[in-house]
């Protein structure tokens, strides 16, 4: 090990502190794993040491980001401080203050989401402009999730009429008709991710007396054969789990005034023998239809624990 170098970064305002430490100084714990720094809060200012002088600076410059947002009224959490990481690391930190600007919603409990990285970004203004949008990547990158805030906007908004999100119940194979209930209470666990979004942006009283008025309609892709969805914001999820068919078949359920967002992972195909992924296939012969826009996602742009983001690098370089 080399001589320890030190680093002293000195809030603007004292009251940011509390902030950029976080609970339990849960925010520099984060940059101290990732940068394998001391990061220590001494009560009036934050001190960085360790022996890579270029890892100091990165760790400075992202405390002095993080309070630049801090002064706006923003509190800051985990998800913040590896957003910054990470755009730190892409040499985009210039943009990072740029994502707090725009308000996409207030979740159920009154809280402003907004994007959390340049991904998130792209992801969010292609929905914006364009009437197709699949969202391609890994776990965590908040793909669903920002579909359905996007979806609850629209429908807000008067855009659209009413929300329709379905996915494939591949993953139940044919163990689906041993499950206890009715076909309801059979595929719903495969919709949970869907639901917990809706209850996070809309609250469950909320989301359930839209359901029980088929403005929100959540089911099985099955579901969508045979219908046209005009005035819709449509989210398919799990879409690596269609096949050739069925991704056919949904797509070509558009209805004018609609919008539909196609969400999947290519490494995380559930399909049963030879089948092959409706997802790989439309990336390949849809690519050139301009009202379609395929975003990519990467382990870069994972918001969940920073482990999350380990994990699918590690995932990736071993082919999988």
């Amino acid at each position: 090990m080399g001589e320890v170098l030190s680093r002293t970064f000195t809030p603007q305002k004292p009251e940011n502190l509390l902030s950029l430490v976080g609970v339990n100084d849960s925010n520099l714990h984060l940059l101290a794993d990732e940068f394998d720094v001391k990061v220590v809060d001494t009560g009036s200012q934050i001190t960085v040491s360790g022996d890579d002088e270029a890892k100091l600076t990165a760790v400075t410059e992202i405390l002095h980001a993080l309070e630049r947002v801090v002064d706006t009224g923003i509190t800051i959490q985990g998800t913040d401080v590896v957003s910054a990481i990470k755009m730190n690391q892409r040499g985009t930190m210039s943009a990072f203050g740029d994502l707090y600007r725009k308000i996409l919603l207030h979740d159920a409990k009154g809280r402003a989401i907004r994007v959390k990285n340049m991904g998130q970004k792209r992801y969010v203004d292609a929905i914006k402009s364009h009437d197709v949008v699949f969202g391609i990547g890994p776990a965590g990158t908040g793909k669903t999730f920002l579909a359905v805030v996007m979806a609850v906007a629209a429908f807000k908004k008067g855009e659209v009429s009413r929300i329709v999100l379905t996915r494939p119940a591949v993953e139940a194979g044919e163990s689906l008709g041993f499950l206890p209930g009715d076909l309801k209470e059979k595929v719903d666990p495969y919709l949970r991710p869907i639901y917990d979004s809706l209850n996070a942006v809309l609250g469950t009283d909320a989301t359930n007396r839209l359901m029980e008025r088929g403005l929100i309609e959540v089911a099985p892709l099955a579901y969508m054969r045979g219908r046209t969805l005009d005035d819709a914001f449509v989210i398919l999820d799990e879409a690596q789990n269609t096949t050739q068919a069925q991704m056919k078949m949904f797509l070509t359920r558009l209805g004018f005034d609609s919008k539909m967002v196609v969400n999947g992972d290519i490494t995380q195909i559930d399909l049963p023998g030879n089948a092959q992924s409706g997802l790989v296939q439309a990336t390949r012969i849809l690519a050139g239809i301009d009202q379609i826009e395929f975003i990519n996602f990467s382990f870069n742009d994972v918001v969940r624990h920073p482990v999350v983001a380990k994990i699918v690098r590690a995932y990736e370089k071993d082919g999988l």
